[in-house]
């Protein structure tokens, strides 16, 4: 693998989550936080910490995302969340498989390490989704924000959906592409701060439910 892949944090309001996000990440990889409009310092605690910062004003998970891919300069491009649930040891195994070519695509899924850090409705929402997703012949158990492709192949997939619904359309163009995708463990925690704006809530669920339902009508 020419260079190690730049990773891609897209973080709204993830002060209290980044030190331990960021020393937690692969030794040397590059690192591009992406400010989705935070009101709490996060873009100055990020650069403090020696991340480069890109500021995406338009809210939305898959507007946080694109604007990484765009800004980032490495072939290979990792995306992950920024509060600390998701083990980023993976990640260098992931890119490996993606760099030697047994893969377009590597994701993880989220394996709990304790009772209580998925909510049921999260957990739920998740399951049904996956299965549809497997009917549709893309084989994942999980949408989880955590993968690892090619930067120019993932922009030129065009995913257009700049909300919660990116992750899930990202795998429906990939599937229809022909993508081969490969699918491994990762440990699932407590956020190391803040609150999620998705799973944290039964409202937030649902409206990331909806927009990742409207990908598949």
């Amino acid at each position: 693998m020419n260079g190690s892949p730049q990773i891609v944090l897209p973080c709204l309001d993830e002060a209290q989550a980044l030190p331990s996000v960021l020393a937690a990440l692969p030794a040397g990889w590059p690192v591009l936080v992406v400010d989705n409009g935070s009101t709490d310092g996060t873009a100055d605690v990020a650069r403090s910490l020696g991340a480069t910062v890109v500021v995406e004003p338009r809210r939305g998970y898959g507007a946080a995302v694109h604007a990484g891919l765009v800004a980032a300069r490495t072939e290979l491009v990792a995306v992950l969340d920024g509060d600390g649930s998701l083990d980023a040891d993976v990640l260098p195994a992931m890119a490996a498989t993606v760099a030697d070519g047994r893969a377009d695509l590597a994701v993880g899924r989220r394996v709990p390490v304790s009772a209580g850090v998925w909510p049921w409705h999260a957990r739920a929402g998740n399951l049904v989704i996956a299965a549809l997703l497997r009917r549709r012949g893309v084989p994942v158990h999980d949408i989880a924000p955590i993968r690892v492709a090619r930067r120019q192949a993932l922009l030129d997939l065009a995913v257009a959906d700049r909300a919660f619904g990116y992750p899930l359309e990202l795998l429906l163009r990939a599937g229809a592409a022909g993508w081969r995708i490969a699918e491994s463990p990762v440990a699932y925690r407590a956020r190391a701060g803040g609150r999620s704006k998705v799973s944290g809530s039964v409202r937030g669920t649902v409206r990331a439910a909806r927009d990742m339902a409207g990908r598949l009508r």
